[in-house]
C-alpha cells in the first residue's frame, strides 16, 4: 500500500517540472518582444518618412513647375554665398521685366561663352521704353559685377523667391547608382528581415501553449 501511495506521489513533481522549460522560453519571448517591436517600429518610420520624402520631392520637382508654373534650380558655385550655398535650390517665378528693381536675384542666360544659367543679383538695371531690359549683376560672394552687361528681350523673368537650403546635394546624391542600389536591394531585405524576425519572435509563444494543452 505504501508503495501504491508513493508512485503518484514522486510523478506530481515531474509533471509540475515539464512546463517549466516552456515558460522560460516564454518569458525568453517576451524580453525580445519590447526590442523587437521597437525595432520594427523604428524601421517603419524610417520607411514611411523615406517615402514622404521622395514622394514630397517628386511634387515639388516634378507636378509644382507644370501645376504652379514656377522653376528650380540648383546653385553649382559659391559666388552667392552666404545666402545661397552649392547645393542648395533656387525657386524662382517668371516677372514681367517692368517689374524688376535693382537688388532682385535673378536667373537668366547669360550672354556670353556657353550662354549658362546664372543666378545673380542685379546691380545695374535700365529698361528702355520698348520694355527691353538690360542688366548687370553680381554675386554677392564676387569682388566686382560680372563682365558683361545682358539684355532681357523676354516679356519675364526668372526672379528668386525662396531657396531650400542642400536639397540639390540630397538630389544628387539620390541619383548615385551606388544609392540606388542601396534603396532597391535595401528595402525589399529590410522587409524581408522584418517578416523574419516577427515569425522567429512568435515561434517560443506557440511552443509554450502547445505544452501547456498537452500538459
Amino acid at each position: 500500500m505504501t508503495a501504491t501511495l508513493d508512485r503518484p506521489a514522486q510523478r506530481v513533481p515531474r509533471h509540475a517540472a515539464a512546463p517549466a522549460a516552456p515558460e522560460s522560453g516564454a518569458g525568453s519571448s517576451r524580453k525580445r518582444g519590447p526590442v523587437a517591436r521597437v525595432l520594427r517600429a523604428m524601421v517603419n518610420v524610417i520607411a514611411t518618412v523615406v517615402m514622404v520624402a521622395a514622394v514630397a520631392a517628386f511634387l515639388f520637382l516634378a507636378v509644382g513647375p507644370r501645376v504652379l508654373g514656377y522653376q528650380t534650380s540648383t546653385m553649382l558655385t559659391g559666388s552667392m554665398s552666404p545666402l545661397i550655398n552649392p547645393g542648395d535650390v533656387v525657386v524662382t517665378v517668371p516677372v514681367p521685366v517692368s517689374e524688376l528693381k535693382v537688388g532682385d536675384i535673378i536667373t537668366y542666360h547669360i550672354p556670353v561663352q556657353d550662354q549658362r544659367v546664372e543666378t545673380h543679383r542685379i546691380v545695374k538695371l535700365d529698361v528702355n521704353s520698348q520694355g527691353t531690359a538690360t542688366v548687370q549683376t553680381k554675386g554677392d560672394a564676387n569682388n566686382g559685377a560680372d563682365p558683361w552687361t545682358a539684355t532681357l528681350a523676354t516679356p519675364t523673368v526668372d526672379r528668386e523667391i525662396f531657396t531650400i537650403p542642400h536639397l540639390g546635394n540630397a538630389i544628387r546624391a539620390l541619383r548615385d547608382p551606388l544609392v540606388l542600389k542601396v534603396l532597391m536591394y535595401g528595402a525589399p531585405a529590410a522587409v524581408v528581415i522584418m517578416l523574419l524576425a516577427s515569425i522567429w519572435r512568435k515561434k517560443p509563444e506557440n511552443t509554450a501553449t502547445e505544452a501547456n494543452h498537452s500538459a
